[in-house]
């Protein structure tokens, strides 16, 4: 039977982006916060995505998701925002969906956090238990760079099953075009229609729209949207050539977050090169890039032309 979704499915569609949190001192920098989510706002992005793992929402209080949440909505203006709900324990999840509900959001992102290795239906039993609390949207948040939990394509079908889940957020993958084109179609497969498929890594992001991804799920579109919009738009008018062309100019970028071990500490390195966060904008203890690595980050952001 075709599932009638109680939410609008374009949601889920086009490029979302992923702010950073930045910090001033302990506390959140609420202004540089707000000029983040303006820029987003004014390159017309589809969706934006707050309290995302570059919006590092593992290392951020209740207290302080609330807030990051209700400033989130108060200035994307007519754009929908997701908020990122995981934690360690599912009471604290609920209430993560209870202030991102406040808040105003018209969807949840939600990553099987864990110190303890977690099980199949362990996850799939979170997942029941938050779609059964909200008539929000939810978008499973499969990253196993972060979490360490692989989902399976058996578990994508599990949760695509449940009533409110309305899109699943995928790794990305050294795939071939036609490796890609095989991949999605077996997800598809799985999920059916009615839940659409987000690609991310933005290394892939490229490849996965080329195969038929409907989302790009992108971090470095939080503080860079006009490059990743060139991208998905492009894909978005099948244009794969195009897209696939747009994504390898900016290889210099992919290539320092192999560098540095992803893309939050360069992210926040650009982001700050660009003057839209301060010096050590991230939650203790993590830590900026060192002044040799910064230097790198700013000419390549340089070359590229990405202010």
């Amino acid at each position: 039977m075709t599932r009638t979704p109680a939410y609008d499915p374009s949601v889920f569609t086009g490029l979302s982006a992923f702010p950073l949190t930045p910090m001033r001192g302990e506390e959140l920098d609420e202004e540089a916060f707000i000029g983040l989510v303006e820029r987003l706002v004014l390159a017309g992005v589809d969706s934006i995505t707050a309290l995302g793992s570059t919006g590092s929402y593992a290392y951020l209080d209740g207290q302080e998701r609330a807030r990051v949440a209700q400033l989130t909505v108060e200035s994307a203006l007519d754009i929908p925002v997701l908020v990122g709900v995981g934690a360690l324990r599912t009471r604290d999840v609920l209430a993560n969906v209870a202030s991102a509900e406040a808040a105003g959001a018209q969807g949840l992102l939600l990553a099987p956090v864990s110190y303890q290795p977690l099980t199949d239906d362990e996850v799939f039993e979170l997942f029941g238990t938050v779609a059964s609390s909200t008539d929000l949207p939810i978008v499973v948040y499969d990253n196993p760079g972060t979490t360490h939990f692989t989902f399976s394509t058996e578990l994508y079908a599990r949760l695509a099953a449940l009533d409110g889940v309305a899109s699943i957020k995928i790794p990305g993958f050294a795939l071939s075009p036609s490796g890609w084109d095989e991949r999605i179609g077996e997800i598809r497969a799985a999920v059916g229609n009615e839940v659409s498929i987000g690609i991310s890594g933005d290394a892939f992001g490229a490849e996965g729209l080329n195969a038929g991804c409907d989302a790009w799920y992108t971090a470095v579109g939080g503080t860079l949207p006009e490059p990743m919009l060139e991208i998905t738009r492009a894909a978005e008018l099948g244009n794969a050539d195009i897209a696939r062309e747009l994504s390898a100019e900016l290889q210099p970028l992919w290539d320092l977050f192999t560098e540095f071990g992803g893309s939050l500490r360069v992210s926040a390195a650009i982001a700050e090169h660009l003057g839209l966060v301060g010096a050590n904008s991230l939650p203790l203890p993590i830590q900026d890039l060192d002044a040799d690595a910064k230097l790198k980050v700013a000419e390549v952001a340089d070359r590229l032309d990405l202010a």
